[in-house]
């Protein structure tokens, strides 16, 4: 494995202080410069020759111990921004509660942080919101008070350059060895500072599904769901396309509804979330992401809350039909309306409101395939998200097959063979 057997009780045995962490030599790890990206080690590098401590940190550690490829590396040096962007001149700086830098190399973008300390005295209390939420999180300090305020132990481990050795003030190292997931510090006031926190817990025991959460840091995980609904809309809209295009979308549903923390992403589906249909939609929509991901194809934003809401749009609907509204209508006044409601919680942009009513809208058109309708609708610029969407309502059987064999091989027909497709269309309707 990463480390010897034989180290192993000498290591970690006993409680040792925060300021002296266990220094592991490159002989006990798995981490080779190999697996690292070379515009991170010339980062690195650049740092150490010009005076400066600079470490890899991180989740590209941990996956590096876990034999798995990490999609990018992040950097945790004392350095200041200012004296980051001297540095390197290819350097952005970017953020509000705390500064960090993107240095951009032509196929990837190095992400470092200056050093972090927790807030403390009365300064503290004019950074944290009266719920105990950090507002604003720019103290610098040292690598182990760094350590120290981030989130999970596991991503808590510092990969030194000058000399291959692993530095570990959390004991991350012994919770990737155990296979546990543990948030660092005492839970709730860790949740509390940044309910995101909750959310990030999901996605690591998504991604590490053989990993278990350690007793308090699931307790307080249930305990504090509802911190969520302190959290900015176009953060949590951010954080929720984190959830579900990482490649587990199936099992962050699950995850999320099982902790209780589905409800407060989708609080405009509160009616739905325990209906047996909703689950089986979703799971199906989940299911054929994930297949999407992995094969390296793109999921939209729109179409995911397109999936998720679309029960709620039906339902919505059906209401509408009642107080003797047409179909159409009926339709773009409930998406307008479940649209508008979720909104007030996850904010996202008017042209993906937009998007989201052209999916929806274009279903009804794709089903009755009118031919005026359906030579205009294949020239739409949402067609084929409406029609991936058609699919999977019939995967999910909520409208019949043969709808979605007639699209899929009118779309395989050259521009006359279309056309006579539609002309026999047309000799059916009128009979």
């Amino acid at each position: 494995m990463f480390i010897f057997k034989k180290y192993w009780d000498a290591l970690f045995t006993q409680h040792k202080d925060i300021s002296q962490p266990n220094i592991i030599p490159r002989s006990q790890h798995n981490i080779s410069r190999k697996a690292i990206s070379k515009n991170a080690l010339k980062v690195l590098h650049h740092f150490n020759k010009n005076g400066f401590n600079a470490y890899l940190v991180g989740g590209s550690i941990r996956d590096i111990l876990l034999d798995k490829t990490p999609k990018d590396f992040d950097i945790a040096t004392d350095a200041h921004p200012e004296q980051i962007k001297q540095l390197f001149r290819n350097c952005l700086l970017i953020g509000r509660r705390f500064r960090i830098a993107h240095v951009r190399f032509s196929n990837e973008v190095v992400e470092v942080s200056t050093f972090r300390a927790h807030i403390k005295g009365r300064n503290q209390q004019r950074l944290l919101s009266p719920e105990g939420m950090l507002l604003r999180d720019n103290s610098y300090g040292s690598i182990n008070e760094d350590a120290w305020r981030r989130d999970f132990s596991i991503n808590a481990l510092y990969y030194d350059v000058r000399n291959f050795t692993l530095i570990d003030y959390c004991n991350g190292l012994q919770d990737i060895q155990h296979k546990t997931i543990r948030i660092i510090g005492n839970p709730e006031q860790r949740y509390q500072e940044d309910p995101v926190r909750l959310l990030r817990a999901i996605r690591l025991a998504a991604k590490f599904e053989d990993f278990q959460f350690e007793t308090d840091t699931k307790a307080a995980l249930i305990k504090q769901s509802s911190l969520l609904t302190q959290v900015d809309g176009s953060r949590l809209f951010e954080e929720i396309l984190k959830l579900f295009r990482g490649g587990q979308a199936l099992l962050t549903y699950r995850l999320l509804k099982k902790y209780g923390l589905l409800q407060f992403l989708f609080p405009t589906l509160i009616d739905y979330i325990e209906d047996p249909h909703y689950t089986r939609w979703v799971e199906t929509a989940c299911r054929n992401t994930d297949a999407r991901i992995l094969a390296r194809k793109t999921v939209s934003p729109a179409f995911l809350f397109a999936v998720f809401l679309w029960p709620a749009v039906i339902a919505e609907t059906k209401k509408l039909k009642y107080s003797k509204l047409n179909q159409k209508m009926a339709y773009q006044k409930a998406s307008q309306y479940i649209i508008a409601k979720q909104h007030q919680y996850t904010t996202f942009t008017k042209m993906l409101s937009r998007i989201l009513q052209e999916i929806w809208m274009l279903q009804p058109v794709l089903i009755k395939r009118y031919p005026s309708a359906v030579q205009r609708v294949v020239f739409h610029a949402r067609f084929r998200a409406a029609y991936d969407f058609l699919l999977l309502r019939i995967e999910y059987q909520e409208i019949p097959e043969d709808i979605g064999k007639w699209w899929t091989h009118f779309l395989t027909l050259d521009i006359h063979q279309q056309e006579t497709i539609l002309q026999s269309l047309q000799l059916n309707n009128s009979e």
